[in-house]
């Protein structure tokens, strides 16, 4: 199991190191107030996202914040790479498999991590705060709904 000390150190390594879409190696220094959200039509409306590192269409490293209201959900779905998700603020409910259903997932507090294998479908949703998450992969990303009348982009 991951140490909290551990785990706190490498979301630090992680975001200290970002900068808003750009993907050099230069040395950057983010702020929360430097994270500027917006409306994503990939997710449910009032769901926003921030790349802070990187590209997630590309090749690559990239680092991205998502900003769930309260009592939000992401429907079942899958992605082609390995992600890993750090719950930044707020608390993050987390269930597998292709069903919604709250009773078979488990609430991720600030500071947990969730690390999914590619094409593993899963749904997220906030508890009753704002959460702020931090997706952490290599690209090219997607998101691919598992009932493709839950895809915004659809609609």
């Amino acid at each position: 199991m991951i140490s909290k000390a551990l785990m706190t150190a490498a979301l630090m390594a992680l975001t200290t190191s970002a900068f808003a879409q750009d993907a050099s190696h230069d040395a950057h220094e983010l702020t929360p107030a430097d994270v500027k959200f917006q409306d994503d039509p990939a997710f449910p409306k009032g769901i926003q996202t921030a790349v802070v590192y990187g590209d997630p269409t590309k090749p690559g490293l990239f680092l991205i914040r998502v900003k769930m209201p309260p009592n939000s959900v992401i429907a079942p779905h899958t992605h082609p790479v390995f992600e890993s998700v750090s719950i930044l603020s707020g608390a993050m409910g987390s269930g597998m498999g292709e069903k919604f259903d709250k009773s078979k997932g488990k609430v991720l507090e600030a500071g947990s991590l969730l690390l999914l294998p590619a094409n593993h479908p899963h749904y997220v949703w906030a508890e009753d705060q704002e959460t702020i998450l931090q997706v952490a992969a290599v690209g090219p990303f997607d998101l691919h709904y598992i009932n493709p009348e839950d895809d915004p982009r659809k609609k």
